[in-house]
């Protein structure tokens, strides 16, 4: 990790210096990693993480537009097949306090979705005070979809 980016938390998690997922990285590729966001009350909010600093789409190379294409499809087909989502949502955002690190959040849009979390209202489920997942049982499904990530 370079001096220039000590205090954003992506390049801290993406060093090993201080995690943000409780389970272990889902995906290592060339350019992307992919975790489970944390906390959250959404099981199965997977983020796909540039692996180096950026902040814009506008900034990623042919090659790492292409991969982060490729890969979106690819987490949705295999946490589809764990989770049996019905469909995902994907936010780009990057505002937040240390998170000005590219990162794409492809989150499960489960069947039985309360009618007041769809759509860009499931962002509540990032927020303190809700029901939070253990850490446990998000490291579990980390080294499941690990598993099947690297069978396909």
């Amino acid at each position: 990790m370079d001096e220039d980016h000590l205090e954003c938390l992506v390049c801290r998690s993406n060093a090993g210096v201080q995690r943000i997922s409780p389970g272990p990285i889902i995906h290592e590729g060339q350019h992307w990693l992919v975790e489970h966001a944390y906390p959250t009350s959404v099981r199965g909010w997977l983020v796909i993480v540039l692996r180096r600093h950026a902040e814009a789409l506008h900034q990623l190379s042919s090659q790492e537009a292409t991969q982060l294409g490729l890969l979106q499809r690819k987490v949705a087909q295999v946490r589809h097949a764990w989770l049996a989502s019905l469909k995902e949502y994907a936010m780009c955002f990057g505002e937040g306090d240390g998170f000005s690190h590219l990162h794409v959040h492809l989150v499960p849009r489960a069947v039985d979705l309360d009618p007041e979390l769809r759509g860009p209202r499931l962002l509540a489920g990032l927020q303190p005070g809700n029901a939070i997942l253990p850490e446990e049982p998000v490291a579990a499904l980390c080294e499941e979809l690990t598993l099947s990530f690297g069978a396909g």
